[in-house]
Parts: structure tokens; C-alpha cells; sequence
């Protein structure tokens, strides 16, 4: 089995916070700089660049939950609808860290939750945590218990 790590990797990052984009992507290119980053700033810019871009299909999507035009919520609902993307991995990756928020996006489809770190070098580890998982480990949801990942 091989580790997403192991491929050439496309991302898609919706977050409308410019400066969490720069981190992200400098983060990302650290662990993997093999990496095909494709961002947007809500989800109704992502699921546009995903339509401009597709095929391939990403390998991995990462949804802010709180934006403006189109919200990680309503981003995620859209993209497990779409016969397109709704085997994409997608992982919120938010500063709201709620147990109420979590439970949403978990019955909504979402694989996995990652609050946003407080530093660099977490948001590395982090990243370096989901790109070590292997292609299949992403496409089958975790258990509710392990939905949760942690720096």
C-alpha cells in the first residue's frame, strides 16, 4: 500500500482567511513539496475551481467551516452530493473546535476534523499526519472516535 505522501498529491484549500492560506501552503510544501495546491477563498469559489480543474479529482479537500458566500457546512453538503466528488476526502480544518460543530460535519460525511493549530510546526505535524495516511485509510470514514485528529 502506498502513502498518499508517496504520489503527487492535488489539494484543494477553501478558507477565506488569506493569512491561514500562506501558512497552509507553506506547512504543506515542508512535508510534501510535491504538492498541487489549488485554494479558494469560500466554498462557492472552490467547488467552481473544482468544475475548471476536474479531472483528476483532487486527492484531498480541505474546508474551513466559517466563510462568507458559501460556508464549509454548506461546502461539504455540496460536495457529498455531487456523484463528482462525493468519494473525495474531506477534512475541516477549522478554528472552531466544538464538539457541536464536529458532530454536524461528521454526520454530513465529512472523513476527518482538524482544528487549526496555534503554531507552525503542529500545523506541520498535522499535515504530515493526513499525508501519511494511505489512499484507502482516507476514503473509509473513521469511526466517530477517531474522526478527530490532534497535534
Amino acid at each position: 500500500m502506498s502513502t498518499v505522501s508517496n504520489e503527487m498529491l492535488s489539494v484543494f484549500l477553501a478558507d477565506d482567511d488569506a493569512d491561514d492560506r500562506l501558512l497552509f501552503e507553506e506547512a504543506l510544501m515542508e512535508v510534501n513539496n510535491e504538492v498541487k495546491l489549488t485554494t479558494a477563498n469560500n466554498g462557492e469559489l472552490l467547488l467552481q475551481s473544482l468544475d475548471e480543474n476536474t479531472p483528476p479529482k483532487p486527492h484531498l479537500i480541505f474546508l474551513d467551516l466559517n466563510m462568507p458566500v458559501k460556508n464549509g457546512m454548506e461546502c461539504l453538503e455540496d460536495l457529498k452530493k455531487d456523484d463528482n466528488y462525493k468519494d473525495v476526502p474531506v477534512v475541516i480544518f477549522s478554528t472552531s473546535c466544538q464538539q457541536e460543530a464536529m458532530d454536524q460535519v461528521y454526520k454530513k460525511g465529512a472523513n476527518y476534523y482538524m482544528c487549526k493549530p496555534d503554531n507552525f510546526q503542529k500545523l506541520k505535524q498535522l499535515l504530515k499526519h493526513i499525508l501519511n495516511f494511505t489512499s484507502e485509510d482516507l476514503l473509509v470514514r473513521p469511526t466517530r472516535e477517531n474522526f478527530y485528529i490532534a497535534s
